[in-house]
């Protein structure tokens, strides 16, 4: 059957891109003439477009099945991936599968099969035990970040895909790392390798560390953060506890904040990571959960409160900043009895932080949560209209707005925010009445 043809002029200009990079470039080249592909390249380098083009170059013309399928290792990666696909404007429709929502949402968008399927490891091979996936016509197999689900335990939920995959002609791996072996059941022969790791990055990395006089390294924590001013932070623990109980002490002290980790439910989730990429926050107090696949740019600082427990993992946190061409700080923080891990190779500069400090400043965007989104056919048009008119809003005090399938995030100049909310809360917007509320 004739493979479908797509404008790479067309969606280039659809996502604002001039021209694609080297590493896009080459995997275009190589996936026309190999079957099995291993792209390594750093995080924030634009893997998610080089691999959506080389499915596009293999999607058949007049196929009506799921043609293309791409495993992730986060619920965030997957949507992430189906927006930038979305944006892409193909005309090809794809579906993205995850927990923490209803899986019957996903089984009537699966009813008419998609050309492209996104999603986890766990909520794929549900659907695939159901029958709501059918995989006999899936030709092209995504594994991005794959090093990242074997580290999080989804070997089996793996295999089981590939097992039930039988037509596979087309595979792809990612990782921003190069340190994980190919396991067999991944059934990979003889993969050519594209590797854009290279330590051309490692200058705008500057490295440094701070040490605490306390074991508890709290403390030495919030006066860095005074220190560093009001950048936008992501401070990294190892564990979901520490994390919150890290965030509890700082909003305690007058710090602005977001904790984020798997525990939580979607919409929590989605409520603290829009407040921290719009600005309500510049602090993010998070897990490894947020190391990979989060789309939030311009992360000037990384603290790793808690040593990473691998150097993989110590990559990967950092690889949230200093991303294309911008640079960026990555500080440890060592309490009485702890000394740098001994792959970190950088001259590690100390901080010394001042005896006095005073709090930064506190954001000035606040976020208004809308409970309704996509599904209610809705849009970042249909909400900046309903701002303006009913709100009374200037475009000016409308910031980052982050619409989901069944919700909406809206930053909104904090001085304007009560005024606003008394003036909407009666209103309809696209002639239905929903909760509108500061996002908590």
């Amino acid at each position: 059957m004739k493979k479908k043809k797509y404008d790479i002029e067309k969606i280039l200009s659809n996502l604002g891109i001039d021209a694609l990079n080297e590493m896009q470039l080459s995997m275009q080249k190589t996936i026309k003439s190999f079957d099995e592909v291993i792209l390594l390249s750093a995080t924030g380098s634009g893997k998610t477009v080089a691999f959506i083009l080389a499915i596009l170059e293999n999607l058949e013309e007049k196929n009506d099945k799921t043609q293309a399928l791409i495993v992730v290792p986060s619920r965030e990666l997957a949507i992430q991936i189906e927006q930038v696909f979305k944006s892409m404007g193909t005309g090809n429709k794809i579906t993205s599968c995850y927990g923490g929502h209803k899986r019957e949402i996903e089984e009537n968008n699966l009813i008419e099969p998609p050309a492209i399927i996104v999603g986890t490891s766990g909520r794929l091979c549900d659907h695939i035990r159901r029958g709501s996936i059918t995989t006999k016509e899936i030709k092209i197999l995504v594994l991005d970040e794959f090093d990242k689900s074997l580290e999080l335990g989804f070997q089996e939920e793996m295999e089981f895909i590939i097992s039930s995959l039988p037509s596979i002609n087309k595979k792809i791996l990612t990782s921003a790392t190069d340190a994980t072996d190919i396991p067999e059941f991944i059934k990979m022969s003889n993969p050519q390798k594209i590797n854009f790791l290279t330590d051309s990055e490692a200058p705008r990395l500057a490295v440094k560390q701070l040490i605490s006089p306390d074991r508890d390294k709290l403390q030495s924590l919030l006066k860095l953060l005074c220190t560093l001013g009001n950048r936008p932070t992501i401070i990294f623990c190892n564990h979901r506890e520490s994390a919150e109980r890290t965030a509890a002490f700082l909003k305690e002290h007058g710090i602005v904040n977001e904790f984020y980790h798997g525990g939580m439910e979607q919409l929590q989730r989605d409520n603290a990571l829009g407040k921290f990429r719009n600005g309500t926050s510049n602090i993010l107090v998070t897990t490894d959960l947020a190391s990979r696949g989060l789309d939030i740019p311009y992360i000037r600082y990384i603290i790793h409160y808690q040593l990473p427990l691998t150097e993989d993992s110590y990559t990967h946190r950092n690889g949230r900043t200093a991303r294309m061409e911008a640079s960026g700080t990555a500080i440890l923080i060592l309490g009485p009895e702890e000394n740098l891990p001994a792959y970190i190779l950088e001259n590690v500069e100390n901080i010394e932080l001042p005896e006095e400090t005073i709090l930064p400043e506190k954001p000035k965007w606040s976020t208004l949560f809308i409970a309704a989104g996509k599904k209610d056919k809705i849009n970042k048009v249909d909400v900046v209209g309903f701002l303006t008119n009913k709100g009374q809003l200037k475009k000016e005090d409308i910031g980052l707005i982050d619409v989901k399938d069944f919700s909406s995030f809206v930053a909104i100049r904090k001085s304007k925010m009560s005024h606003t909310l008394h003036l909407i809360r009666d209103q309809k917007i696209k002639n239905k009445k929903v909760k509108m509320e500061i996002a908590k």
